[in-house]
């Protein structure tokens, strides 16, 4: 096993082990909340799942970037739901219902979703570019679906314990992403770090900083779906994203550490300008939940 292999495990692993324990605080009430509320659900797929691949045409047919940016780019906007999203928002203040409602439907939409954009970007770029559903379906599966289900299988048979383990799971999951996303860097650094400095990080702070402003602009009246709409959008999936590089451009060696590091620019952008919204946010914004 090479070290790319190493660091794409070790990231999926941190999924795996992030959202188990979500969902050892979630109900299956929260994992259907959006399937039963159509018009939150229309935003939040529209605004992860259609703006973001716009946006990511617009930068790679517009621009002069590395060929593993433009791939990263691509790969990144079809790949809604990512690591440390659901934690993220709840600590932003997200209602559990809509976080946990958004993660299920983005990624049991993403099946469908996934190919067929793939499909859009070969015509406009004519380059071949696929994906399978099913390729798709087994990365969501195994790494988001299995996990939050099993971890409110958990929570409803053994809630006390569910309780108790579900931060120490949280904490070996945050180890986890780190330990994938340092030595990925380093590579990066190592290999070339003009690429680096260059147009890469501008690049990648522009896809997530517009990210964050389309999520909150499709987020609704209520200010705590604005704020976690927000984090989705701007945040992706690596593990679907280094699937679909992989499977397209096997070749490229340097997108495994350029995916990484799009997680750490969206991780430093959300962080910061969710915490700028949040000191704009006026009382009358913050009371109780609109209904939709």
């Amino acid at each position: 096993m090479n070290l790319h292999s190493l660091i794409t495990h070790v990231l999926k692993a941190s999924i795996f082990l992030t959202v188990f324990a979500l969902g050892l605080r979630a109900t299956f009430a929260d994992a259907t909340f959006l399937f039963r509320r159509p018009r939150l659900l229309i935003r939040g797929f529209f605004s992860m799942s259609v703006m973001m691949p716009l946006l990511a045409l617009l930068l790679v047919m517009t621009f002069h970037l590395d060929p593993e940016v433009k791939i990263a780019l691509v790969a990144l906007s079809v790949s809604p739901v990512p690591p440390i999203f659901p934690k993220k928002a709840l600590k932003a203040g997200g209602e559990e219902n809509y976080t946990i409602g958004l993660l299920v439907a983005t990624v049991v939409l993403s099946i469908v979703a996934i190919p067929i954009t793939m499909k859009i970007f070969e015509r406009a770029t004519g380059v071949p570019l696929y994906v399978s559903a099913l390729s798709v379906a087994t990365i969501v599966f195994t790494t988001v679906l299995t996990p939050l289900l099993g971890g409110m299988v958990l929570r409803a048979v053994a809630s006390s314990f569910a309780d108790r383990v579900a931060k120490p799971i949280g904490t070996l999951a945050a180890v986890f992403l780190v330990s994938g996303a340092l030595p990925a860097l380093f590579v990066l650094i190592r290999t070339n770090l003009q690429f680096l400095v260059g147009g890469t990080l501008l690049s990648f702070v522009a896809f997530a900083l517009i990210g964050y402003i389309i999520g909150h602009l499709f987020g609704g009246p209520d200010p705590e779906d604005r704020s976690v709409l927000a984090m989705a959008t701007a945040s992706r999936h690596p593990g679907l994203a280094l699937a679909i590089a992989h499977a397209n451009f096997p070749q490229q060696k340097l997108v495994v550490p350029t995916v990484v590091l799009y997680l750490i620019v969206s991780g430093v952008v959300t962080g910061l300008a969710s915490k700028l919204m949040k000191t704009k946010t006026t009382p009358a914004e913050a009371e109780g939940r609109t209904a939709s």
